[in-house]
């Protein structure tokens, strides 16, 4: 199976975003040495207890302390940006790491209104033009306007002798046919979504049109999983993570991911603990033989080519740890 890592750099309460960015870093090193083949960062902002508001920096430094894995954002928010600029800092990384760089795409703002002011104007009018800031992108990418475009002439260098491979992120519907419709392989986010996934996966799949020849569709499948040698210690490990996003929504956890600890001395509300059960039964919990069943049911269910695994832990080690017990069920090394 092709197991792919995403990484949000969360700050868990006895860390900082220093040693949150670095443990990033080595989550993408150990990722490389057990075989995972992508290594995707996400794009926030001003979230407090996540340090990755700059994925194309950390891209940059990965790349440099890594020789194999594919790197990417998962997702630059394109409404936010001109996308000549962004087909020029992923051609850059392109051209550095030539054959390993992702282009995610996504149309979520990443962050408040507030910050959403302050990183662009006219936000929702660019949603509104998603389709075609993704047409000029990838018109950009692939340096093919018509003759008479305004931006016949302009090159985005510079130029990699393979360029980004670009992909889609979404969470519905509207994603999936937008993907389709422009030839894009797509990730669908499970991990923060309550729609039926596989009609929406199913619709790209039926609406795929190529955007090259021999390209053929794609589908990438983005899931909560937490592993750990026993059911009850990978329950506890996910504790943690769980807690954070309810404390997230009532405006608190501003000093980052909770110990195991503190997450179960935690007091909960009814609602929150109906909330809780439902975040678990959305994510993939257990020993490394509950994970690898759940995993294969999922790629099978979603017609997945590829899963894509995000934790959030208190402790690195058992994040790491995580991984390394399903890359052990789950990745081939031939």
């Amino acid at each position: 199976m092709k197991l792919s890592i995403l990484d949000q750099s969360p700050i868990s309460s006895n860390k900082s975003a220093r040693e949150a960015l670095y443990e990033s870093m080595e989550l993408a090193q150990v990722g490389e040495m057990l075989g995972y083949t992508r290594f995707w960062m996400t794009e926030h902002h001003d979230l407090p207890g996540l340090a990755s508001s700059a994925p194309e920096v950390m891209l940059g430094v990965i790349g440099s302390n890594t020789e194999r894995i594919r790197l990417g954002s998962g997702a630059t928010l394109l409404p936010h940006y001109k996308p000549y600029k962004v087909a020029e800092v992923f051609n850059t990384l392109a051209t550095l790491f030539p054959g390993r760089i992702d282009l995610g795409l996504g149309r979520a703002p990443g962050g408040s209104a507030e910050v959403t002011n302050a990183l662009s104007d006219n936000f929702l009018q660019k949603v509104y033009s998603m389709p075609s800031l993704v047409q000029d992108l990838l018109h950009f990418l692939d340096d093919d306007f018509p003759a008479d475009h305004q931006f016949s002439k302009v090159s985005p260098s510079p130029v990699p002798e393979e360029s980004p491979e670009p992909w889609l992120l979404g969470t519905s519907p509207k994603s999936a046919l937008l993907a389709a419709e422009n030839g894009l392989a797509y990730t669908f986010g499970q991990f923060m979504s309550d729609k039926d996934g596989v009609a929406i996966i199913q619709d790209y799949l039926d609406a795929y049109v190529p955007r090259k020849s021999g390209h053929a569709p794609q589908v990438m499948v983005t899931v909560n999983a937490f592993c750990a040698e026993t059911s009850d210690k990978a329950k506890d490990v996910s504790l943690s993570s769980f807690i954070w996003s309810l404390q997230k929504a009532k405006g608190e956890g501003q000093r980052g991911v909770p110990s195991i600890e503190e997450a179960k001395q935690y007091k909960l509300d009814d609602r929150e603990k109906e909330t809780l059960v439902n975040m678990r039964q959305n994510s993939i919990i257990g020993n490394p033989q509950e994970v690898k069943q759940k995993l294969i049911e999922l790629q099978t269910n979603y017609q997945a080519d590829e899963i894509m695994i995000h934790t959030i832990t208190y402790s690195a080690e058992d994040r790491i740890n995580s991984y390394k017990l399903i890359a052990a069920e789950l990745i081939r090394k031939d």
